[in-house]
């Protein structure tokens, strides 16, 4: 009885549209960010952060990134993991062409720069779409890749084909390098993640997402009430490589610090966030979450249980994942197409009707 939107009186526009209508929701919301800020700060360590935190902040942005372009505006794209590259590498150029620029514009403009080469790429939404998208996204996919790995340029000519991020601070507390801490990393990319949420939500929710999701259902239709299909499929390509290259930014310099973009930024990486979405929800900003958290937390949970606690091979357990998550999509994509979003939104109207049937 106390998930209730009973006396939760709405008396403007504003509160009657907001995200979460249900005051216990917004409550709720509100520990959580409280929580993530004042106190996982204080207990994180490094493997913590390493192991949980900060994939499952990163990839969150990529899959809200992914989930724009799929799951919003209908365009399916296999090419997360060049353009993620491509956010890495103009990150790594933008550190070290201006090292007295604070790390947090150089994130912000590497976004930018990815959703220019994502807008490039998708120019051909503008006459395919479908299966020929998708192949035409994954020769992005490995364009990208080699590019990066055959002009040494963008690598500034080191002989071992690897980019290495030099240290930066914010507020003189290093981010990047050897010597940052758990803490430090965790609330940069915590922020980035907060700031991408609140900006796809308002975007899904505005004009421009209202485009997207009249192309996505039936672009004819769309073009006929007068919806302009080439700036709609452009402006979602644009915000989807913008915070795919964030993300991108945010794996190199905070995550991994040191990067070959083969083994990074892989086909594997496009597929990975592409099951995120799958499996969390299409056109769910909650469903990035949810698939980020999941895939993340996936290998952590078998490993504990099957290889610490079981006693199982580790190869045991690596192929189990793969067949667990192959099984998953399989299921949801027959059972339940908008993922565990969708169960979320179910269990929600339940707990609103219990304990009335109906």
């Amino acid at each position: 009885m106390f998930y209730r939107e009973a006396g939760d009186f709405k008396t403007s526009y504003a509160s009657d549209n907001q995200t979460f209508p249900i005051k216990i929701d917004r409550r709720g919301y509100y520990v959580a960010l409280a929580f993530a800020f004042c106190v996982v700060p204080f207990v994180i360590n490094d493997y913590w952060a390493n192991a949980i935190f900060l994939p499952f902040l990163i990839y969150s942005i990529a899959a809200i990134g992914l989930n724009i372009l799929v799951g919003y505006c209908g365009q399916v794209s296999l090419g997360t993991g060049g353009f993620m590259a491509v956010g890495a590498y103009a990150c790594y150029k933008l550190m070290t062409a201006f090292p007295e620029v604070n790390i947090f514009f150089h994130v912000i403009l590497s976004g930018g720069i990815t959703a220019f080469v994502c807008v490039l790429f998708g120019l051909p939404s503008l006459r395919i779409k479908g299966f020929y998208l998708a192949v035409a996204t994954l020769a992005a996919q490995f364009f990208l890749v080699w590019l990066f790995n055959r002009v040494p340029w963008f690598y500034n000519y080191s002989a071992s084909g690897q980019i290495n991020a030099p240290e930066r601070t914010v507020f003189s507390i290093p981010v990047t390098g050897p010597n940052t801490e758990a803490w430090a990393t965790y609330l940069f990319c915590l922020v980035f993640l907060v700031l991408s949420a609140l900006i796809a939500r308002n975007m899904t929710r505005g004009m421009a997402g209202r485009k997207w999701m009249a192309i996505r259902d039936m672009d004819i239709a769309a073009e006929i009430i007068g919806v302009n299909p080439m700036k709609a499929k452009m402006t979602a390509f644009g915000a989807s490589g913008f915070f795919i290259g964030i993300s991108g930014a945010l794996f190199f310099a905070l995550y991994l610090g040191a990067v070959e973009v083969g083994e990074a930024f892989g086909i594997n990486k496009s597929f990975l966030v592409l099951f995120m979405i799958i499996i969390g929800g299409l056109g769910s900003i909650f469903g990035s979450f949810a698939g980020a958290a999941f895939l993340v937390l996936l290998p952590v949970v078998l490993k504990v249980v099957g290889v610490d606690m079981l006693g199982w091979p580790t190869d045991i357990v690596a192929h189990l994942q793969l067949v667990i998550v192959g099984g998953l999509i399989v299921l949801f994509l027959i059972l339940e197409p908008h993922g565990l979003a969708q169960l979320w939104r179910v269990t929600k109207q339940k707990l609103r009707l219990w304990p009335f049937p109906h």
